[in-house]
């Protein structure tokens, strides 16, 4: 007999600190250089755009995924959308670019942008599939180790 698996039931809240050491669990987890506590904290502070991607119910969620976006004159800025590993490659990452276009275009806002590491090919393919087009690239723009540096690829959607 197979387990039948029920479909998780996924909502949007707003990111604050009590949420942060999820937060950086999941960024620690994925990336080799995370922001740090302070950046996100710095994020809400500014009025960004900080939303976390949850399954479950209050108080007893799980932690899909998380991004945060700044708002420009008439664009938005996307600094970080994350996946948590043990969710990748479910279509977390399409459905908060789509809770974000639509925010976006709520704003007013006609462009959205983002910089990806030019060796991330899998978030670059996510990208790619979702429509945004690649603008130009930003030399040495990530860290790479002690004193190395990687560039990025800049990347626009129409909104």
């Amino acid at each position: 007999m197979s387990a039948v698996l029920k479909p998780l039931e996924a909502q949007f809240e707003a990111m604050t600190p009590a949420s942060f050491e999820a937060v950086l669990r999941v960024e620690h987890a994925v990336y080799a250089h995370p922001w740090s506590a302070g950046n996100f904290g710095d994020s809400i502070q500014a009025g960004y755009q900080a939303q976390l991607l949850t399954a479950g119910v209050p108080g007893e969620s799980e932690l899909l995924g998380y991004f945060v976006a700044m708002k420009g004159v008439d664009e938005v800025h996307l600094l970080n959308i994350t996946v948590a590993p043990v969710h990748q490659r479910m279509g977390w990452a399409r459905v908060m670019l789509d809770a974000l276009v639509i925010w976006s275009r709520g704003q007013g806002a006609q462009w959205l942008w983002l910089e990806v590491r030019i060796s991330n090919t899998r978030a670059r393919a996510v990208y790619e599939r979702y429509g945004f087009r690649h603008v130009g690239t930003r030399r040495d723009y990530y860290p790479d180790g002690e004193s190395k540096r990687e560039d990025a690829i800049v990347m626009s959607l129409a909104l």
